[in-house]
């Protein structure tokens, strides 16, 4: 029998991701799909393309913390939420007796204060902090015992992949990091806005959250964790004229002349892991490679001149950066084959 799945809002960009996953996953299927916007209206209404994917009369419903959690047929739930919203949700999940997987920053942070600072709010949900797992999948185990997993962000996602090994290993500085990342405007969310609208964002790219971009407090604890020391990067957001996808080049100053032992300890730390890809030095990674995969294409040079490693990374922000990387934890978190509906 296969295991049912929720999805607490998924009429958001990474919500829609996760139907289209989980519709088409062999081990799992939807048992609710939640939607205050969109409740008592047919999904595949909503996401026409899976019409062939989705059970008959599968509709959005309306939710409630304490009404998701009495679902005693659902063991496993995905929050597509707001951060705020979800660690309220969590909470009844949890204590239900639920797995939780969460793409909101609810959980991500180890510390109240440093949450309280980047998200201009109290924590929903401060005795759950410690009961959280930050996840990556190559990079953090996760085991059946688990409980509540906070995914990844998008950002640090391509940023952590190819610097948490290297930081782990003592290979490249801890200062004087500058990261440029740039997103597709599907990073901001499904919202009425403007500021999104295409013809404020054809042929338009620029810089926003300077200098201190919500994701800098997610990147600077977890690299500090693998270095065991205090880690502060320069990190520069942009937006740009793309649906999905991010590319993140990193300057880091070297330890090491050339990029061998680099890729000696990326080959080491993603032998056997399906969704990363090493590159070889001089060939960089291009978003229309992995849009709409749950890969990270990553590759490294050394420059002569500033005696700098530069890095570059791409991934698809909504399935590696988030939806798909959520689905690939669930695969390890369920036992099932880590690739099982993905791409």
């Amino acid at each position: 029998m296969k295991t049912k799945i929720g999805i607490v809002g998924a009429s958001g960009y990474a919500g829609i991701e996760i139907v289209k996953l989980i519709a088409r996953h062999p081990n799992v299927e939807l048992g609710c799909v939640t939607s205050r916007s969109l409740a008592g209206t047919l999904v595949a209404d909503n996401m026409p393309s899976l019409r062939h994917l989705l059970p008959e009369g599968l509709t959005f419903e309306q939710s409630t913390p304490a009404g998701v959690a009495s679902m005693s047929d659902i063991d496993v739930w995905f929050l597509a939420l707001p951060h705020g919203a979800a660690a309220e949700y969590a909470r009844a999940l949890v204590d239900a007796g639920k797995k939780v997987l969460d793409l909101s920053a609810d959980f991500r942070l180890h510390s109240l204060d440093i949450y309280k600072e980047y998200y201009k709010q109290d924590h929903n949900a401060p005795e759950l902090l410690k009961l959280g797992k930050y996840v990556i999948a190559e990079l953090f185990p996760v085991s059946k015992e688990d409980k509540l997993i906070a995914c990844a962000g998008c950002y640090p996602t391509s940023i952590l992949l190819p610097l948490i090994p290297l930081m782990r290993e003592k290979a490249v500085s801890t200062e004087h990091i500058v990261i440029n990342s740039y997103s597709g405007v599907s990073g901001a969310g499904k919202k009425s806005d403007l500021a999104y609208a295409y013809c404020e964002r054809n042929e338009s790219a620029k810089a926003y959250g300077l200098p201190k971009h919500r994701h800098n407090s997610e990147i600077e604890e977890e690299l500090s964790i693998a270095a065991g020391q205090d880690v502060v990067v320069q990190f520069n957001p942009h937006l740009c004229p793309m649906n999905r996808g991010i590319s993140t080049t990193i300057t880091v100053p070297a330890k090491f002349e050339g990029v061998e032992k680099i890729y000696e300890i990326w080959n080491k730390y993603y032998a056997g892991k399906p969704f990363v890809k090493i590159l070889k030095s001089g060939s960089f990674p291009d978003t229309a490679h992995v849009c709409g995969t749950n890969r990270c294409d990553i590759s490294a040079v050394y420059d002569v001149r500033t005696k700098n490693l530069v890095i570059c990374s791409v991934i698809d922000n909504i399935v590696k950066g988030a939806s798909g990387q959520a689905v690939q934890i669930m695969n390890l978190l369920m036992g099932f084959d880590e690739t099982a509906g993905l791409l």
